[in-house]
Formats: structure tokens, sequence, C-alpha cells
């Protein structure tokens, strides 16, 4: 028992032998878990950092390539294009077929594509160049927030097939950045310019050859 009014063990009661040392054991293992951490992340952080380009790129607003090979089967990276974040995933066959499952394209706001948030060389059931990537404005059209990448079906509730999730105001995309009804976002997540140099190399902020003057200007909402 404890004397609440002064914080003292009350009367009678003897404080335990071991408490001091137990005290102190737990303090030291929680202080080394928390250096073990931070220094987990010291590490981390340069290896993370070169997904992006260099700085003097980014200020430039110059376009960027990014390779492929490193975006395992069903991961996102987030780089950064005229300090905006872009999202590029790579959509596994079974990604895919979430996409075009019924079920999933009737709770869409806009599941053609209609408005134009992205280039005509992305207006498709897949809204990307190959299937296999999307390659998205990180931000959502409602306030401006990033959405996370929920990909695995229930993560975010029952019945969840599977995209991305704003946890400000609760908006929802599916894995193309198709929009669902009902939600504050009004919009699909834009496409920004891009195309592929080759079959691994992917460069963000250029249109391909034949693919006209798109840029982020053209779409409705970002």
């Amino acid at each position: 028992m404890t004397d609440l009014a002064h914080g003292k063990p009350a009367t009678g009661t003897a404080p335990s032998s071991d408490h001091a040392p137990a005290s102190r054991r737990d303090f030291l293992t929680i202080a080394g878990s928390a250096i073990a951490a931070v220094g987990a992340v010291c590490v981390a952080w340069p290896l993370l950092d070169t997904m992006n380009p260099a700085k003097d790129t980014l200020a430039a607003g110059a376009p960027v390539d990014i390779d492929l090979t490193h975006v395992q089967p069903g991961q996102q990276i987030v780089v950064l294009w005229r300090s905006t974040p872009i999202f590029v995933v790579n959509r596994t066959p079974d990604l895919l077929k979430v996409l075009q499952d019924p079920k999933d394209v009737a709770l869409l706001s806009d599941p053609d594509s209609t408005v134009m948030q992205q280039p005509a060389y992305a207006t498709n059931w897949h809204r990307s160049i190959q299937p296999g990537y999307s390659v998205l404005v990180g931000i959502c059209t409602h306030l401006g927030c990033i959405p996370s990448y929920m990909p695995q079906p229930n993560s975010v509730n029952p019945g969840w097939l599977g995209g991305y999730f704003c946890p400000c105001h609760g908006s929802r995309y599916d894995l193309a950045g198709r929009v669902y009804s009902g939600v504050p976002a009004p919009y699909n997540l834009p496409v920004p310019p891009y195309h592929f140099l080759n079959k691994t190399m992917v460069r963000i902020g250029e249109n391909p050859p034949d693919g006209g003057d798109y840029d982020l200007n053209s779409v409705v909402q970002i």
C-alpha cells in the first residue's frame, strides 16, 4: 500500500529490498534499447536518402531518374521531384487483379479517370504507362496530407481491398490512386509526367517523346 498524500509506503509496509536494483536494471534496459534504436535510424537514413536525387537537382526542378531494380514486388518507394512526394509502387499481379475487381470498381468515385488528373498516356484502368508500376503524386486531394500505403486487404477495415488511406480525414484511394466515393477527397491522386528510359529506369518529370506537353499545371487539383 502507498500513502497517496505523501508518496510514501504506508505504515507497517516495508519497501522491497530488491526494488532499487530492479529499477536500475529496468532503466539500463530501456536506455540501451533507445540507444540501439537511435543508432539504427542513423544507419538507415543515409541508405534511404540515397533513393532521392541530389539537392541541386531538386532545386532546379529537373527530371529525376529512378532505378526500379531496387523496388521489390509489392513495395512502394517515395522520391522527391520539385519538393513533391512521388509514390512509385511495384504492383504484383495479385494487386493488379484488385484494380479490375468489380467490388473495387463499384466503390470508386471516378473509376474511368474522366477528370483530368493524369496525362492521356495514363488514362486507363491502371493509370500508368506499364500496369506493373504506378507513379503517383503522394498528396491527398482533400487538404494536402500524405496518404499511407496500405496494400494488405482488411488492413484499414473489414472489406478493405488495399490502397491508400489518408489518416488525417479518412480519404481512401485504390492502388491506382482512384478515390473512393463518400470520402472528403474529391479527385483521384494526380499522375506526374514520366516515362521509361528502359525496362528498369523511369524518369519522373518528363513526358514520353510522343506524350505531349502535359505537366501538373494541367490537372484539376493537386
